[in-house]
């Protein structure tokens, strides 16, 4: 585990980076002319990127489909293991807007960046959550923008592989556009659940697999869809770590 003092000084140049992003943010949307707000959600992105860089022990190796056309949208899935997973997922050369819960962008400052940067908020306690969801990522993948989804809902707990919901692949298949997924790996060591201090993750792993049309699929694919997304995560993990599936996968 890193130092008390080490992962307070990093604490506090990720605050300092926060306050020297919001102007920058605020006038780039102003100026935005964009309708999905991309250079504004770029430039959002890019904070995450500068944030992974200030801990000298996260170092990230990207691998897999990373040839992917920036202005084709997709939606993109991966599995959730830390905080940590977002501004690492940012060191990725493309503009996707985020599906997270509310109480993100109730939290000040960045809440406020995530609004700014068109980034779409899920009220879990809301019976309508799925159809308000839906129509602001429908609006962003119709105007050439990824949307990107942790499926699984919150961090896992022990590192395994939870359940999946179906909302991204419903959402996939019914605008007809592919689903990428990702996974990622050695994040759950780098800022564990309910913890401030940072540890000794020094390799990270983000693997973007091979894209799933979604062309010629319809209703009665979804689970099947969303299983097989899943079980190419899992086995991708177990491979990672040296372990059979059923190590990595809560449900086995």
């Amino acid at each position: 585990m890193v130092s008390r003092i080490t992962s307070l000084f990093i604490w506090i140049g990720v605050a300092l980076l926060i306050i020297f992003w919001l102007p920058m943010l605020a006038l780039r949307r102003f100026f935005d002319r964009d309708p999905a707000y991309y250079n504004t959600g770029k430039l959002f992105r890019n904070l995450g990127k500068a944030i992974s860089r200030i801990n000298p022990n996260w170092k990230i190796v990207i691998s897999g489909e990373t040839d992917i056309d920036d202005r084709r949208p997709y939606v993109m899935v991966c599995n959730h293991l830390s905080q940590a997973d977002i501004p690492l997922i940012s060191n990725l050369p493309w503009e996707m807007k985020w599906v997270a819960k509310k109480e993100l962008f109730e939290v000040p400052v960045v809440g406020w960046m995530m609004r700014l940067a068109g980034d779409i908020a899920v009220d879990r306690r809301a019976r309508n959550r799925r159809k308000s969801t839906f129509r602001q990522a429908r609006y962003y993948l119709q105007r050439n923008c990824s949307v990107m989804f942790f499926p699984e809902g919150t961090r896992s707990r022990n590192g395994k592989l939870n359940r999946f919901t179906n909302g991204a692949f419903d959402l996939a298949i019914k605008e007809g556009v592919p689903i990428l997924p990702m996974v990622i790996d050695g994040t759950q060591n780098t800022l564990p659940k309910r913890s401030w201090k940072f540890g000794e993750a020094k390799h990270i792993k983000l693997k973007i697999l091979e894209p799933l049309d979604t062309a010629d699929l319809g209703y009665g694919d979804i689970k099947k869809t969303s299983r097989e997304v899943r079980s190419r995560i899992a086995h991708q993990l177990a491979e990672w770590r040296g372990k059979p599936v059923e190590e990595v996968d809560n449900l086995l």
